[in-house]
């Protein structure tokens, strides 16, 4: 490595001298450093004697990867894209044969402005009824992102489907079409919704903007390509119905598996019900805390609701009047006075309710006091009557390092995303 300065050393202070350069030489490339006059640090190749595929390889990681990948991101970042290019790809592809489809089935030849006539007509109306519908939904693709965004790409799928057939039954086009473009409608509110935090659990030095920039590039790229796929089977194997219920089942069926592989590749780390059981069971089990990447895999994505019988069975969000006459409330808060989570143990599973002001760290609690009162009472075969406060003793003495480490793992404790479950004010 060479480093030079802008003006002799011997020159008056750093505040009048020149700027600030130096040159440093790695695996063939010799890179200009210098920083400006604002202080911003600018660098230029100035020689590289790579061969042409290694120059081609980093300019694509480039345009299409965060800046400093892959130290700049969190672990299943390059499989998660891989499947979503595959899933953009299979999308735009099938995207052209529905299209084709429709303007058959409307008895119309495919023409850019009769096109846009039946785009209007049914995007900009049942899909708007479909996208405000979704909307109301927002607070569960916050708790489970990942299921929303794999029944988003099959709502997306069912639309599609729907449209492709309409020329079977032209008869009932407005209909067909309508019911594909309202399902479509749903899918998009459903996908830009979940987007935010599936980028969030990669972001790694604050560089959001970079992954979603990045992102946006890969999915444009393979849309593209995607489309000019869709063309050519258009006019090809796909010129017939026949064709299109070969080809289309096919290439919807390649759409969900990326999207789902895409999915099991992102590390989440905001807790929800069914990642916050994961995580105490494991703790009461082996002493040890998971990390967003360890359960990326182990979550049930398609039955997020599912009781983990060593986190004790624990289900959240039932209203609060189904659980407990007023009457009982008062001694179920009584238990745990200082709290804001009540417990109610029934005979399949244990009810959680959370105050209202709750955070991720009460319901770590409610649920760490309710996985040790399960576990005691599975010892002793027989329920007691102090096994509560028991559990609750327990829970305090390994509370504080159990939350220091599940912090430094990456974990946000500041919310809990229980969806739309009910809770109380005290």
């Amino acid at each position: 490595m060479q480093k030079k300065r802008g003006e002799d050393p011997r020159s008056p202070p750093p505040c009048q001298s020149g700027p600030v350069f130096w040159i440093e030489t790695s695996d063939s490339v010799s890179r200009l450093y210098q920083f400006e006059p604002q202080g911003q640090l600018s660098v230029k190749v100035v020689d590289d004697s790579r061969p042409l595929f290694h120059r081609m390889v980093e300019s694509f990681q480039n345009k299409f990867f965060p800046s400093g990948y892959p130290y700049s991101v969190n672990e299943g970042y390059l499989r998660y894209t891989q499947f979503r290019a595959l899933q953009h790809f299979s999308s735009a592809a099938l995207s052209v044969l529905s299209t084709q489809s429709l303007l058959f089935a409307a008895g119309l030849r495919p023409t850019p402005a009769q096109a846009t006539a039946v785009s209007w007509i049914l995007k900009d109306g049942m899909q708007h009824v479909g996208k405000l519908i979704c909307s109301n939904l927002g607070a569960r693709m916050d708790s489970e992102p990942k299921c929303w965004r794999i029944l988003a790409d099959v709502l997306y799928d069912l639309g599609t489907g729907l449209e492709v057939l309409s020329p079977l039954c032209p008869h009932l086009f407005l209909e067909m079409a309508g019911l594909g473009n309202f399902a479509k409608g749903m899918a998009v509110v459903a996908a830009r919704a979940t987007r935010l935090p599936i980028y969030s659990s990669f972001a790694k030095e604050g560089n959001l903007s970079d992954l979603f920039a990045k992102g946006e590039a890969i999915s444009t790229v393979f849309n593209v390509v995607g489309i000019g796929v869709g063309i050519q089977l258009a006019s090809t194997v796909c010129s017939s119905m026949q064709g299109k219920l070969v080809v289309g089942p096919l290439l919807a069926a390649i759409h969900v598996y990326g999207v789902v592989e895409e999915m099991r590749a992102t590390p989440v780390n905001t807790l929800n019900p069914q990642r916050t059981a994961m995580i105490v069971a494991d703790f009461v089990k082996t002493g040890k805390i998971s990390s967003p990447a360890d359960l990326r895999y182990q979550e049930d994505l398609l039955f997020p609701g599912r009781l983990i019988k060593d986190a004790g069975n624990v289900k959240v969000g039932t209203a609060l009047h189904t659980i407990a006459k007023p009457s009982k409330l008062r001694e179920l808060k009584e238990i745990f006075p200082n709290e804001k989570f009540i417990l109610n143990n029934g005979t399949r599973w244990t009810d959680m309710i959370l105050e209202q002001s709750a955070t991720a760290e009460d319901a770590l609690r409610g649920w760490l006091v309710a996985a040790y009162a399960a576990n005691m009472e599975n010892s002793m075969h027989k329920p007691s009557s102090g096994v509560l406060e028991q559990a609750y003793e327990r829970m305090n003495e390994v509370f504080s390092p159990f939350l220091s480490e599940l912090k430094s793992k990456g974990w946000h404790t500041d919310r809990f995303l229980d969806g739309t479950g009910s809770r109380f004010a005290w």
